[in-house]
């Protein structure tokens, strides 16, 4: 698309041209040897069974430039982590697979959760956080991307696409977030993102003025997406969430890390589809329900940490903005889908809305019952100064079940 507009305070590159996947490439097998790259993989045994994962190995099997893949593997038991094995034995470059739940990895897990140190809660972001450990434990890369595994529409322009600002040695980018058009079969997706995140931004610097690091997340086009991509020199002191918080927290974590200049967005895809998650209207530990539980903590508990002061009355102002932003939202995203062709379910849309707003409020009480909650996994520095040969352990674990 012919966008080459630049807004808000990180940088942001754009698809204008198509470039060919062999010229980008090309230029990274070249950057490959200053700068080699990974790539992380997060994946519950059950992903291995669903079509979707089967099309992006497909495509991964053959990129050229990678030094080092790394699968963090969840809810899986021996004879599920032999088959994970065999399914990701066509991959064409150096591959490790983490067995989360095998009694190697999970006796270092004990060892930190004595010293109050491991994660809390099983998820994605524990998985992430293992995968990151031993990404510092091998040293093979530099550079690091990551994918969620459930993407229906993959090709590996979007890894080449994600990964390219951070493994040019001429950028100066620590970090980069993937976005996309949220498209496919006709409909408009990403309710959590147009309908949650975008509104409660703009309601909350409505409530509470201007604010640094709102204008930094408003500058996101996807906050949400699942594919960034760093530097290995981020992860040490990199703090990670638990919950559903974990792509607004991996964003704050960079915001108090390191500059604006330090950080960009690149477009990654015209069209992309991935599993979705039901609204769960009756059920607020499950669906979109949990979802926007989380992510709405996540960023009551930043503005926190950054000196505002939130309270009941705010949070009640918050939900009423709130609102009335999201259901003009509803129309501006009702009037795109429609002069595109596309399907949206205009009451299903504002039922989400609803929704959301509760969560909101429902965020703010549980905020403010314990404002001390701190969801975040301790960096890997931390994590090294209690327990000096951490990473050594978990390399050698990750071997051993490998061979």
């Amino acid at each position: 698309m012919g966008d080459f507009f630049q807004n808000g305070v990180i940088a942001n590159l754009h698809n204008l041209v198509d470039r060919p996947l062999e010229s980008l490439e090309a230029e990274l097998r070249g950057f490959a040897r200053s700068n080699p790259m990974a790539l992380v993989l997060p994946s519950l045994y059950s992903e291995l069974q669903q079509p979707a994962l089967e099309g992006m190995v497909d495509e991964l099997k053959e990129v050229n430039y990678l030094n080092e893949v790394v699968v963090g593997l969840d809810r899986a038991n021996r004879e599920e982590f032999e088959h994970a094995k065999e399914y990701f034995a066509r991959m064409n470059q150096p591959l490790r697979i983490l067995w989360n739940d095998g009694p190697r990895l999970r006796k270092i897990d004990r060892q930190l959760e004595d010293l109050g140190l491991a994660p809390q809660d099983p998820g994605k972001g524990r998985n992430v956080w293992y995968c990151y450990g031993y990404i510092l434990a091998s040293g093979k890369a530099k550079a690091v991307a990551m994918h969620d595994c459930d993407i229906k529409t993959y090709n590996r322009d979007m890894l080449a696409r994600l990964i390219y600002p951070v493994a040019n040695p001429k950028f100066r980018y620590q970090f980069c977030k993937g976005y996309y058009a949220r498209v496919a079969d006709n409909k408009l997706n990403g309710r959590v993102c147009r309908l949650l995140v975008s509104p409660l931004i703009r309601s909350l610097r409505k409530v509470i003025g201007p604010d640094p690091f709102l204008d930094y997340l408003d500058s996101f086009r996807y906050v949400l997406s699942g594919e960034f991509s760093l530097r290995t020199d981020v992860l040490p002191n990199m703090r990670i969430p638990s919950d559903w918080g974990l792509e607004i927290g991996i964003l704050s974590e960079l915001f108090r890390n390191y500059s604006n200049r330090s950080v960009c967005q690149v477009d990654i895809a015209d069209i992309y589809d991935h599993k979705h998650q039901p609204l769960s209207k009756d059920d607020a530990t499950a669906g979109l329900a949990k979802m926007s539980l989380d992510i709405s903590k996540s960023v009551f508990r930043k503005l926190a940490t950054n000196g505002q002061v939130l309270s009941e009355e705010h949070f009640r102002s918050i939900k009423a903005a709130y609102y009335r932003i999201a259901l003009d939202f509803v129309g501006m995203y009702y009037d795109t889908a429609t002069i595109n062709g596309l399907k949206v379910d205009r009451h299903a849309e504002e039922e989400a809305v609803e929704l959301f707003a509760s969560t909101i409020m429902e965020a703010g009480k549980q905020y403010l019952e314990n404002p001390m909650a701190t969801p975040f996994i301790p960096s890997w520095n931390r994590i090294q100064a209690a327990v000096p040969d951490v990473l050594e352990q978990i390399y050698d674990a990750v071997e051993l079940d490998n061979n």
